[in-house]
């Protein structure tokens, strides 16, 4: 090859190729290769720096149980995690098939009709939610896009930051008082949480009503989970509905990797970012998976392209997909029942003691008013091993997840300054917080597959039936595009799932983090 191209050696190619200006001739300065074993030992290290508390913080992460089968036959499985983005569908089946259960699932929990799989996060799924309300919309070139402002802080940035060079105004507003909240002037677009990053619910319907008569699109940031329970996006006029699939059984991995999601209504499908699988035939007339209407600017004119944050959380969109799998609607159910019920139970026997919980109408978060002692009951909580989330000097809140039980309620309670209180007493006399208004009504999940693996056997056969219709690097070579890492050697994949890297919320005081910072 040398020789074709007129050069006698490598350095010498080096230097033609690469500018004076910028080429360096100093000796890289790294360190000898650590063995794997020594390199595990610094890992065990790290992980042991880091001090994983229960954590009931919220924000768009909660704590979750991923169930065994899982981890052991979809994370730590190289079936799984070494293969590439399924662009080839002949040898890419079994992850197309799962894929597909994910778009399902999402469709069905938001009631919507498409969805796609997937996004990187929650927060880039609300702003691609925002660039599709534009480019859907007719309103004016100067409309505005307006965010509740109880949408999670995260979120309200990073769509900011997007707004900005595509010169999108952006409003934040509160809109919970209704259609008269919508600022005058043109509107593109509106996000709303479901629930907020307070814990508060809010009945959407009236507004998005408004917002449609006005000509603008809604979007929905909803936790899935909540959906089990709560009337979804689509049931009440959303155009869109974005969010994150975390709490499906994927650790919080101090902030991510987690799949974000993206569903719309009829009529906007060609305008999804990302993958989006479609179910086809293949030669012999036999039912197959495919991605449909590929929009990025690789298979499509650079100007009519969506987005390009798309190919990542693949393994994370599968692994939340066959967690709905595993537990299906009655489990899934009943996890969410669980959480809204532990809710239900810490803020009733708050207000029995004369606390002031903020909100009627919550799922699992539940913001209390403490004028002037909010710190001092987050240190309480902190002491007994709980990190809640201190919002300002005067309000704490905390979320409850699939891992909150009664003895956690007792201890925020104590937390507070209120012992004593008769949990059995209060589980028996609490109302939910679900307003009937706000009550899910309709089915989901209803597909074979979510039904068809109640067994850990079944669900490892299930799985292994899928990877056996691919073709990953635990096979053979496989042909890649522009991504070529995907060799994670077994040492570097081991500690992704120990306790002191996966169970850390983003958000913990800093002390709790030493071994990732």
């Amino acid at each position: 090859m040398l020789a074709a191209i007129g050069q006698p050696t490598l350095a010498a190619l080096s230097e033609a190729a690469v500018p004076d200006a910028i080429q360096s001739f100093e000796r890289l300065s790294v360190p000898e290769a650590g063995t794997e074993a020594e390199v595990l030992g610094e890992l065990r290290d790290l992980a042991a720096r880091n001090r994983p508390l229960r954590t009931m913080i919220g924000l768009g992460y909660h704590a979750t149980i991923t169930p065994p089968v899982l981890v052991r036959n979809i994370v730590e499985d190289p079936s799984w995690y070494t293969a590439y983005t399924p662009y080839q569908p002949e040898i890419s089946q079994g992850r197309l098939e799962a894929l597909l259960n994910f778009q399902t699932m999402v469709a069905d929990l938001t009631g919507l009709t498409t969805a796609n799989a997937s996004m990187l996060d929650e927060a880039t799924a609300a702003a691609e939610a925002v660039a599709l309300m534009r480019r859907k919309s007719a309103a004016a070139t100067d409309a505005v896009v307006v965010i509740d402002a109880d949408c999670l802080p995260q979120s309200i940035a990073v769509v900011r930051t997007r707004c900005e060079p595509l010169g999108l105004p952006v409003v934040v507003a509160d809109l919970t008082a209704g259609p008269d909240a919508l600022p005058t002037g043109d509107v593109f677009g509106v996000l709303l949480p479901s629930p907020g990053a307070s814990g508060r619910l809010v009945d959407w319907a009236p507004l998005i009503a408004a917002a449609h008569e006005r000509g603008a699109l809604v979007a929905v940031t909803a936790d899935l989970l909540s959906l089990c329970l709560v009337t979804p996006p689509g049931e009440q006029g959303a155009d869109v509905a974005c969010g994150t699939t975390q709490r499906f059984g994927v650790p919080l991995g101090f902030g991510g990797p987690h799949a974000g999601y993206l569903a719309v209504r009829a009529g906007l499908e060609r305008s999804l970012p990302g993958r989006l699988v479609g179910v086809s035939v293949d030669a012999d007339g036999h039912p197959a998976t495919r991605l449909a209407l590929q929009t990025r600017e690789q298979h499509i004119r650079r100007e009519r392209a969506t987005s390009n944050i798309c190919t990542a959380q693949v393994l994370l969109a599968v692994l939340a997909s066959m967690y709905a799998v595993y537990h299906g609607p009655d489990g899934l159910r009943r996890i969410a029942e669980r959480v809204h019920r532990c809710a239900v139970v810490l803020a009733h026997g708050l207000r029995t003691a004369g606390v002031e919980v903020v909100h009627d109408a919550f799922f699992d978060t539940v913001l209390v008013r403490i004028p002037g002692r909010a710190d001092a009951v987050a240190a309480a909580a902190l002491e007994a091993g709980i990190n809640v989330r201190r919002v300002d000097a005067d309000h704490v809140a905390a979320a409850c997840d699939e891992t909150t039980d009664r003895a956690t309620v007792a201890t925020l309670w104590r937390a507070f300054g209120h012992d004593g209180v008769d949990l059995e007493a209060i589980d028996l006399e609490a109302p939910g917080a679900v307003p009937e208004s706000l009550a899910r009504a309709t089915p989901y999940l209803e597909h074979p597959v979510f039904s068809a693996h109640r067994s850990e056997t079944s669900m490892l056969r299930y799985l292994r039936r899928l990877s056996d219709r691919d073709i990953a690097l635990d096979r053979s070579m496989i042909p890649l595009g522009s991504c070529t890492m995907k060799l994670n050697a077994t040492a570097e994949m081991a500690s992704i799932t120990w306790p002191g890297f996966a169970d850390l919320h983003p958000l913990v005081p800093l002390d709790q983090a030493e071994g990732y910072l």
